[in-house]
């Protein structure tokens, strides 16, 4: 059965680079997807990323996590109201359902998304 779920879906465990232009595309296609939105001169950024990176292996196939540069892409984080970076949003179903700004621990992150991955 996972194996006809991988055919259908393709399941990565790495983080999407996301863009203005993919944004509402992999909003529709993924039911869970944890957004960072983040710059590469923010050290605080920087120190959420290989988080990220480790998420996204820890629940592949789970959760979609995706990372937008927003020195490239001002239109989604404008819509969002981004302001300070780094901020993740988590979209469950297609609303944003929590918004973490700051560089937070991963257990605090996971402590967010957990509870939409038991939604599904």
């Amino acid at each position: 059965m996972l194996n006809q779920a991988m055919k259908n879906k393709q399941i990565t465990s790495k983080p999407i680079a996301m863009t203005d232009d993919n944004f509402q595309s992999a909003l529709k296609a993924h039911e869970l997807l944890v957004v960072d939105f983040w710059a590469p001169w923010c050290g605080p950024c920087r120190m959420v990323g290989p988080i990220i990176e480790a998420l996204a292996a820890q629940y592949a196939g789970e959760v979609k996590f995706g990372k937008m540069n927003v020195d490239e892409n001002q239109i989604v984080p404008s819509a969002f109201g981004i302001m300070s970076i780094p901020t993740i949003v988590v979209f469950h179903r297609g609303k944003a359902v929590e918004r973490m700004l700051g560089a937070y621990p991963q257990t605090q992150i996971e402590a967010k998304i957990r509870p939409y991955i038991n939604r599904q």
